[in-house]
C-alpha cells in the first residue's frame, strides 16, 4: 500500500488535559469521555496539563544537548556495544527497525540498577537488567535523566489509572506489574538530517511494546502515525505538551479495544538536527499481562496482527526480542547464543 502524508482532516491529534481529572465532577466525566475516544479510536493524543514543569524540561534538553555537542569520541566511550544490558550510546545507523537502519544517535537509559546476570534456569530477560553508561564530563545528565524517569513514570502511573477509569475497567489492575521493579526506558536522540544516501528512515514504521509511551519532541517535527484512513499523518510539534501512544500490551490486554498505532519517523531535511525525548512505562520484565476485565470487552474487534502474543508470559521476552533485533552489533557481540531465538 502507498501511504501519503496529512489529510488536512487530521491536523492535530486529541488534545487530552490530565489536569482536568481534578476539576470536579462535570469536568471530570468529560475528560474520561475524550480519553477514552482518544485512546479508543487513535491510540495517539497530545496530553497537557500533566505538571512537568518548564524548568524539568529545560534541564533536561539542556543536559541532552551538550551530551550531544561532546566530541565523538566521548560519546563512543559509552557505545552501547560495551553493554550487554543495552544501555549507552548508540551511532548513526546501528539500530534497526524492520531489519532496516534508523538514521539517528541515542542515549538509552533505564532504571539505575544492578546487572542481573542470569543464572542456570533463569530467562534470558534479565540480562536487560543493569547499570547506564554515563559521560564523566556532564554529571548533570544523569541527574536530569534519571529524575525524568521518576517524573515520567509518576505521570504515566496517573494517566493508565484514568484511562483504565475511562473504559470502566479497575484503576489499580496492573498496578502489581509495576512498582520499584518496574522496566522504564528512556532514549535520548537526536535525529541529525537527511542521510547521504538519501534514505528518509529516522525510524521505521512500528508499534512500541510497552503500555505507554510519552514523546517529548523538539519543534522540527517529523513523527508521523499512520491512521485509520491508511494515510501517515503529521504529528505537530505542541509547546508543552507530551505526544502519548499506546503500546502493544494494552492492545492485546483489551483485545485491540485499546489501540496501539503504527508510527514512523521522518528524517528531517538536508543538515537540520531534530532531538526527542521518548519515554516508554514498561512493567517488570517478570510481569504477566493478564487480560483486562472491563465492560467493554465484548465489544473488542480481536488483534489481527500480534505474531508474539505477549499475554500470559512473562513481558521481558518480548522486550529482549525487540533489544535483539534493533541492536545487532551488541546482540552479536553479547548474546550470540541467544540470536537463534530471537
Amino acid at each position: 500500500m502507498t501511504h501519503t502524508t496529512t489529510d488536512p482532516s487530521y491536523a492535530q491529534l486529541p488534545i487530552i488535559d490530565l489536569s482536568a481529572a481534578d476539576r470536579g465532577p462535570e469536568e471530570r466525566a468529560r475528560f474520561h469521555e475524550q480519553l477514552h475516544s482518544a485512546a479508543h479510536d487513535v491510540g495517539f493524543f497530545q496530553l497537557v496539563g500533566h505538571g512537568v514543569t518548564r524548568a524539568d524540561t529545560d534541564a533536561l534538553l539542556t543536559a541532552m544537548r551538550a551530551f550531544f555537542a561532546l566530541p565523538e569520541a566521548d560519546r563512543l566511550a559509552l557505545d552501547n556495544v560495551n553493554s550487554p544490558h543495552f544501555r549507552g550510546y548508540t551511532r548513526t545507523g546501528d539500530e534497526r527497525t524492520a531489519g532496516a537502519r534508523d538514521w539517528r544517535d541515542q542515549l538509552d537509559i533505564g532504571a539505575e540498577r544492578p546487572a542481573h546476570i542470569p543464572g542456570p534456569g533463569e530467562p534470558a530477560y534479565w540480562w536487560l537488567q543493569g547499570p547506564n553508561q554515563w559521560p564523566a564530563a556532564l554529571p548533570e545528565l544523569r541527574t536530569a535523566a534519571l529524575a525524568w524517569v521518576d517524573k515520567l513514570s509518576a505521570v504515566a502511573e496517573r494517566l493508565l489509572h484514568e484511562l483504565l477509569t475511562a473504559i470502566g475497567a479497575p484503576a489499580d489492575f496492573y498496578d502489581a506489574l509495576f512498582g520499584g521493579s518496574a522496566y522504564p526506558h528512556l532514549k535520548l536522540v537526536r535525529y541529525p538530517g537527511s542521510a547521504a544516501d538519501g534514505s528518509s528512515q529516522g525510524v521505521g514504521i512500528h508499534k512500541d511494546y510497552g503500555f505507554l509511551t510519552l514523546l517529548l519532541q523538539d519543534t522540527v517535527g517529523g513523527l508521523q502515525v499512520l491512521r485509520e484512513d491508511g494515510n501517515y499523518h503529521d504529528v505537530p510539534p505542541m509547546d508543552g505538551a507530551f505526544v502519548v501512544n499506546l503500546g502493544e500490551l494494552l492492545e492485546v490486554a483489551t483485545n485491540g479495544y485499546l489501540l496501539a498505532t503504527r508510527h514512523r519517523v521522518v528524517s528531517p531535511p538536508g543538515a537540520t538536527e531534530r532531538f526527542s525525548v521518548p519515554f516508554f512505562y514498561n512493567p517488570r520484565l517478570d510481569a504477566r499481562v493478564e487480560p483486562l476485565v472491563f465492560p467493554h470487552a465484548s465489544t473488542a474487534p480481536g488483534v489481527t496482527d500480534d505474531p508474539a502474543n505477549p499475554l500470559f508470559a512473562e513481558y521481558g521476552y518480548n522486550e529482549l526480542k525487540g533489544k535483539l533485533r534493533a541492536h545487532p552489533l551488541v546482540a552479536q557481540r553479547h548474546h550470540a547464543d541467544l540470536l537463534s531465538a530471537a
